[in-house]
């Protein structure tokens, strides 16, 4: 991939006279690819540009190639309106790509700087979706109200499914000394690139950069968090609800499997070349349900090796590390998540075989099933555990053992009638203070008041690297197993971590990054 290598060489570092004039009340900024006009002032004065290209549409010979650095404009291009959404995958069910296209690398500002002189610290959110769903577009994350925290709020696509991750042998062979297999992660960086060289336009400190996401994004923040490609493009960092990229089949994939997943693409169609391949309709390569969901892998190029050896051996970007989990992770996983529980038989049969039968009372003692409810309760909890909990986890005790930089640690508990279960996700809306109405009823004053603190904790971390700030319950820095983590729910409060002895289990299976065990 020498393109992108080109791309962030060729970038250089950030530009403080970015602007057509230093007063953003304009609605105006010049990035390297010339001026763009925003969206007036907010009612809180708050400006969004919306739709910037932050690389060259990868259409055509470009489709599964480094992203590019955006083309120069002429004139000025309105930033009113989000981008196209990248093409989303059907391997977790139905998707609407009736606004999706392969020009689709966007991204979007929010700021309330009223110069360009300012610099306020930035926060770049990369979202979930199994990297295989999911827009910048979300209201969910909408950026206004971080943003009057005083901030910078950045958010972006990046490729998806089979346009972000197929790996081949004759990809590797057009790369040269790169590889295949990671155009989504190398989107980001490319995305945390334009974010350092341009975001002084907007009033916005490139050296002061936290990358922040939850499930895929979070995710995708371990791995920029392990790779040398990212190395410089943020200070901080916080992953909400995953780490390593890990399901209950074990760690992620090695590059050798994901392009002898990748060989069978187009086979179907007969298409066998990459030529043939680049010329079939996008809708075509999305539209086939069994379609594997193609998604990360331990490349060599974007990532030498899987992210918990990195952080094991101490190879990670050492930042400031913000993380957390929901209470109640496992819910949306557990029909997907291949762990049989319909009978206690079946689930205590899974377990023997997957983690020995020296270990299955152990394993018991935290995922009892003395009865077919409780298996199937304990399978959720063990999904919940498998894909997001006991990653995230391990990954905070990893950055406390082989880092420097502090960790901040939180289990966020909040139940409502606007939020009956604090299920995966469950957690966004309070982080971005973009509360509505739901299915389950109107937020109330305690769902105000926890995304009032969640969202002064989450900028304070990205101003200073420590959330903590005036008129906040203390969160206590955590200090590694069985240390305090920050309990987010009414009441906000430090609590002890009571998840540590199931994580030790679950973890005293890496043999040091890879899982031991899968279903």
């Amino acid at each position: 991939m020498a393109g992108a290598i080109g791309m962030l060489s060729a970038c250089g570092g950030g530009n403080d006279t970015l602007s057509p004039s230093p007063d953003l009340t304009t609605n105006q900024a010049l990035v390297q690819s010339g001026v763009l006009s925003g969206n007036p002032p907010d009612a809180s004065g708050i400006i969004s540009f919306r739709g910037i290209p932050y690389a060259v549409a990868p259409v055509g010979e470009l489709r599964w190639k480094a992203p590019q650095t955006a083309a120069h404009w002429s004139g000025t291009r309105a930033a009113t309106q989000y981008g196209n959404t990248c093409w989303q995958g059907t391997a977790f069910g139905p998707v609407d790509n009736s606004h999706a296209s392969e020009d689709c690398l966007f991204l979007n500002v929010w700021t309330g700087a009223k110069t360009s002189v300012e610099r306020r610290p930035v926060m770049v959110w990369i979202h979930g979706g199994g990297f295989q769903f999911g827009t910048s577009g979300d209201p969910r994350w909408e950026g206004a109200n971080l943003a009057k925290k005083g901030v910078v709020v950045v958010t972006l696509n990046y490729r998806l499914g089979v346009f972000g991750f197929l790996a081949r042998a004759d990809l590797d062979a057009e790369a040269g000394a790169s590889s295949s297999g990671m155009y989504g992660l190398l989107d980001q960086i490319a995305a945390l690139q334009w974010v350092k060289n341009n975001i002084a336009a907007f009033g916005g400190d490139p050296g002061n950069v936290t990358v922040f996401g939850e499930s895929a994004g979070a995710h995708a923040i371990g791995m920029l968090l392990s790779s040398p490609l990212a190395k410089g493009l943020f200070t901080k960092a916080i992953t909400e609800s995953g780490a390593f990229w890990e399901t209950p089949k074990g760690v992620m994939v090695s590059h050798v499997a994901a392009t002898q997943t990748g060989a069978h693409l187009g086979a179907a169609s007969g298409a066998s070349t990459l030529a043939a391949l680049r010329n079939l309709p996008a809708s075509q390569l999305m539209a086939d349900p069994t379609e594997p969901a193609y998604s990360p892998s331990v490349d060599g190029y974007v990532l030498p090796a899987d992210p918990a050896s990195r952080f094991a051996a101490g190879l990670q970007n050492d930042v400031p590390l913000l993380e957390g989990q929901n209470a109640d992770e496992g819910t949306i996983f557990a029909a997907t998540a291949g762990i049989p529980a319909d009978t206690k038989e079946h689930f205590v049969a899974a377990a023997t075989s997957a983690f020995g039968a020296n270990n299955i009372n152990t394993f018991l003692q935290f995922y009892p099933a003395t009865t077919d409810v409780q298996a199937q309760q304990s399978e959720v909890t063990l999904a919940g555990d498998l894909i997001i909990a006991s990653q995230t986890w391990e990954m905070a005790n990893l950055q406390k053992k082989t880092g420097k930089s502090p960790v901040y640690s939180y289990y966020f508990s909040q139940t409502s009638p606007y939020n009956p279960l604090p299920i995966h996700v469950s957690e966004v809306p309070y982080v971005f203070q973009n509360l509505v109405a739901n299915g389950h009823g109107a937020p109330n004053a305690s769902d105000f008041a926890v995304a009032d603190a969640m969202s002064s904790y989450w900028t304070n971390f990205a101003k200073t690297g420590n959330p903590n700030g005036s008129g906040l319950p203390n969160w206590p820095a955590y200090t590694g197993a069985g240390g305090q983590v920050m309990g987010l729910a009414t009441p906000l409060q430090p609590q002890p971590e009571t998840t540590t002895a199931r994580f030790q289990f679950l973890n005293s299976f890496r043999s040091p990054g890879s899982l031991g065990f899968s279903f």
